[in-house]
């Protein structure tokens, strides 16, 4: 097993590397850094190809079966691993019921929309969510984490949108973030673009008269869907080249969480593509 460094500084160069890309966005933006914490992240993390800079873990995080067992995953890796003490970790933490552990990784590539065709996990017709400016990280987070659930060929965030980095975001896809292709910072021109080259058909969720109900639509069909922001929807760019798509509801709210509306498409996608035989 790799030999275990122990910290007790605070002004150690990593940890005040790691404590700059907890609270400062723009350091660890500029670094490509972000943190991964808690067990069930951290196992998820360790056996995926994305690159680890530093393992933190506390005394009583090592006294677990599961925390020996992702050490050893991490000696295979030859990651670094630090000792540190309770204290210090609160202070890199972002949550309330802390664990002590906590990765320090490397971003992930920034990927063009060519690039995310070359990483759709083999799903074909293509189907993408395209996110227009959604910026609650939980949304987001919960939307990347059903994209992988439901078999999307990737997820599209255009600017303006929450950054998948964030440490919200991270603990909301559940280590889905490791296994579904994005694209971030996209511009709306870029995807527009890309429609057009990869002859898919855009949709756009939207509840207008001329909408089609997601259960009459044809989601079996090469596609990218838009959900928009929060707030204000689809931008009106995005709605006037796009086919319009809704759900239908029968209760009296206005509409539904952009990520329960994403899960509900996403869904009705893989009946109609892989369970309509003999419905």
């Amino acid at each position: 097993m790799n030999q275990i460094q122990r910290i007790t500084s605070a002004s150690n160069p990593l940890i005040r590397l790691t404590s700059a890309v907890v609270h400062i966005h723009r350091r660890a933006a500029k670094e490509g850094l972000f943190t991964v914490e808690g067990l069930r992240l951290a196992e998820m993390a360790a056996v995926s190809d994305w690159k680890i800079r530093c393992a933190f873990l506390t005394e009583n995080a090592m006294a677990g079966e599961r925390a020996q067992a992702l050490l050893r995953i991490l000696a295979a890796r030859r990651a670094p691993v630090a000792l540190i003490p309770e204290t210090m970790f609160s202070n890199l933490s972002e949550t309330e019921s802390q664990q002590g552990i906590l990765l320090l990784m490397e971003r992930g590539k920034n990927m063009s929309l060519r690039e995310l065709v070359r990483q759709r996990n083999d799903v074909d017709p293509p189907l993408y969510i395209v996110l227009d400016r959604v910026q609650d990280p939980g949304n987001v987070g919960t939307i990347l984490r059903t994209a992988d659930a439901a078999g999307a060929s990737g997820v599209i965030l255009l600017r303006g949108s929450a950054d998948v980095y964030s440490g919200k975001v991270v603990r909301a896809t559940m280590g889905a973030l490791f296994h579904v292709p994005f694209a971030e910072g996209i511009a709306v021109m870029e995807l527009m673009d890309f429609v057009r080259s990869e002859r898919v058909t855009l949709c756009a969720a939207a509840c207008d008269d001329g909408a089609c109900m997601h259960y009459a639509a044809d989601l079996r069909q090469p596609l990218v869907i838009v959900f928009g922001n929060e707030a204000n929807g689809v931008s009106e760019e995005l709605l006037s080249a796009s086919e319009h798509i809704y759900i239908p509801m029968c209760g009296s709210a206005e509409s539904l969480n952009v990520s329960a509306a994403v899960a509900a498409v996403l869904y009705e996608a893989m009946r109609q593509r892989f369970y309509t035989e003999g419905v």
